[in-house]
């Protein structure tokens, strides 16, 4: 075990031999730190949390209480094998937030990026693959093998089919199963989501310039309203796509995937 002199560890906490804590680490009481954990600088684990697996967490992030980070997958097929749960650097994962480590038929690495926010009760499920800045609201999950780009929202009580791309600065809204592939910028509703838009105020936020925003609106009625398949249509798209939003949009549609899409309704 390796801990530095500057953490802070509280005498009901188990700290297991051979994990590694980082300066000015806090473990608070009564939670459990595994012999494979690494704790960067900062990390602070909240009283009743658990760590375990062979897991790394980034600087500054905060675990709070009940939640479970690095447990093994929920997969009939996992045999024990040694794989791994990465998270990054300031994320808040909030109370009884579940995140598993991954398979060896996925990859054997779960990954989640820096600055997200995972309410109470979200799953990242195995061999997951989670961007930078990343909200799951209460009670959202990612089945396994999902792959979340940067700055997607998922509302509460959402999930997303295992295998399912979520593309940068999506939103899915509350109480919505995503079964299919999801656009950059796109807006997901309903009980069993349908492509619904695009994500104007994400993008707004975001400070996306107004040329960029017409563009991809153009782009997008080209995609819901032209000759041919959404295939089809994307590759016409490919040929004189000058917006760079636009660009990442078709990229992400022709891309190799184990899905289908959410087309526009």
């Amino acid at each position: 075990m390796v801990v530095d002199p500057s953490a802070r560890i509280h005498p009901t906490a188990l700290v297991e031999n051979g994990a590694e804590i980082g300066a000015g680490a806090v473990v608070g009481p009564f939670s459990v730190v595994g012999p494979k954990v690494r704790l960067a600088a900062r990390v602070e684990v909240k009283s009743h949390a658990i760590v375990t697996g062979l897991t790394e967490i980034g600087e500054g992030t905060v675990i709070f209480p009940f939640a479970n980070i690095g447990d093994i997958p929920q997969d009939l097929k996992y045999a024990g094998e040694d794989t791994r749960l990465v998270i990054g650097a300031r994320n808040r994962i909030r109370e009884g937030v579940t995140m598993n480590t991954g398979t060896a038929g996925g990859g054997g690495l779960t990954r989640v990026g820096d600055d997200c926010l995972f309410m109470t009760g979200s799953h990242v499920g195995h061999d997951a693959q989670v961007g930078n800045g990343v909200i799951m609201a209460n009670h959202a999950a990612l089945a396994g093998h999902c792959v979340i780009g940067d700055g997607v929202i998922i509302g509460g009580l959402s999930g997303i089919h295992q295998w399912v791309r979520v593309g940068q600065g999506a939103i899915i809204g509350a109480v919505t199963m995503v079964t299919n592939d999801v656009i950059p910028y796109g807006l997901v509703q309903g009980p069993r989501g349908v492509l619904d838009g695009l994500n104007l105020v994400g993008l707004k936020r975001r400070g996306v310039a107004r040329e960029e925003i017409a563009a991809l609106r153009a782009a997008f009625q080209s995609l819901a309203q032209g000759e041919g398949t959404f295939l089809d249509r994307a590759r016409r798209l490919s040929e004189d796509a000058s917006s760079a939003h636009v660009r990442e949009m078709v990229d992400f549609v022709l891309a190799d995937t184990d899905r289908s899409f959410l087309t526009p309704g």
